[in-house]
């Protein structure tokens, strides 16, 4: 190597610095071939050096650097927090209460969310959920293709073409779709004649997701796609590991049926790495006791999460008022003479009018039931902002 005052920054001719930097920088190489000659040599002839080597030499990369969140589901990450002692990393971590995550509040948390009726075994397994697919306003030919590869992909799926004009706010299709019992409403955003994004509406009360939409190929542009069929098909979901994670894969969990139809042999893979959604449809087929071979259906895209808010897509024009600030009762806590009924009430139950009255008192009550009107303000859960990722090792999912 040369001496310090050959440096290529302390030369001031710069054909001579540049001459000095190349053969600095051909010298580093051929040094780091002779050391990779070297080690490979003894890795020929000690095998178990060779493993020693892969097992040390762990690639960093974004996914295994991520930082900790306190919102995360899975196994205790004691060891990989930025606040324990290194000296400490190769010891056993002992399991204490502190160092294990709160299932009990995850699991309130489960049981009271939107999607529990759908996992509780209410619902009827042979009858999918029914989706309303549409589209936004103005929308061309290539979204409407999308559209309808959205609607194999989901066996109650049904595609609607939007209407133009004012009145056909996305609020106001959702409280259409759940007075028809629909279970969910999908409606896919065009910009520039392509389709960017997607909202899926849980219905009859939300949640609402926002998804940006990217990297779309349809079936036919799959080399080798294989032609889907009617069965139901199954969901294999990898990833979602943080409540606002689990939020989102239980609403995708509701689009399709809970119980697939193996003898299709259809999958569908919702891959969830570093908040990319990627979504894939393949058909499986055993070649052998220990060999597997898949055939894409298609469609293929990627979807990244942007909001999720409370309840149906705001209308402020026509919509319903935000409830007040409400406080809980707690049922201990009883009013003094709750045994005698206030005087209005008695006079109110007298002025029935028959059984003619009660009985269209009944059917006006079942139809405002069934009226669900969005609210005038959007609520939002989470909200995506660019301050939001100080690092790129920053996940939501």
């Amino acid at each position: 190597m040369p001496t310090s005052r050959f440096e290529p920054s302390t030369i001031k001719n710069k054909m001579k610095r540049e001459e000095i930097a190349r053969k600095l920088k051909k010298q580093k190489g051929q040094s780091k071939l002779q050391k990779r000659l070297a080690q490979a040599k003894v890795e020929a002839d000690n095998p178990a050096a060779k493993k020693r080597r892969q097992l040390e030499n762990v690639l960093k990369t974004l996914d295994n650097m991520r930082e900790y969140d306190p919102s995360i589901l899975t196994a205790n990450p004691a060891p990989t927090q930025p606040d324990s002692d290194p000296s400490q990393n190769s010891q056993p971590v002992a399991s204490s209460s502190s160092n294990q995550q709160p299932t009990d509040e995850s699991a309130a948390d489960i049981s009271a969310d939107p999607f529990a009726s759908y996992f509780s075994g209410d619902v009827d397994p042979t009858i999918p959920p029914k989706v309303l697919v549409t589209t936004s306003q103005k929308a061309t030919r290539v979204t409407y293709e999308f559209c309808e590869e959205l609607v194999s992909v989901f066996p109650g799926a049904e595609l609607i073409r939007r209407k133009k004009g004012k009145g056909f706010e996305m609020g106001r299709i959702a409280g259409w779709a759940a007075g028809r019992e629909y279970t969910h409403l999908m409606v896919v955003n065009e910009d520039m004649k392509k389709p960017n994004a997607v909202t899926i509406v849980y219905l009859p009360h939300g949640p609402t997701a926002y998804f940006k939409l990217s990297s779309i190929e349809l079936t036919q542009k799959i080399s080798g796609h294989a032609r889907p069929t009617a069965h139901f098909p199954e969901l294999v979901m990898n990833g979602f590991v943080t409540r606002l994670g689990h939020t989102v894969g239980r609403m995708f969990q509701t689009l399709f049926p809970p119980m697939p139809e193996f003898q299709g042999r259809q999958v569908v893979t919702l891959h969830n790495q570093r908040d990319f959604l990627f979504f894939r449809r393949h058909r499986y087929a055993f070649r052998s006791v220990e060999k597997v071979q898949l055939q894409e259906i298609g469609p293929r895209f990627t979807l990244k999460l942007r909001s999720l808010r409370k309840g149906l897509p705001a209308v402020k024009n026509l919509g319903e008022i935000s409830k007040n600030l409400e406080f809980d009762i707690f049922e201990d806590e009883k009013p003094e003479n709750s045994d005698v009924q206030p005087r209005e009430d008695e006079d109110i139950a007298e002025q029935g009018d028959g059984e003619d009255a009660d009985a269209g008192a009944t059917q006006a009550s079942s139809v405002e039931s069934k009226k669900v009107l969005p609210p005038k303000e959007d609520e939002y859960v989470w909200m995506w902002k660019p301050e939001l990722e100080t690092t790129r090792r920053t996940f939501f999912l």
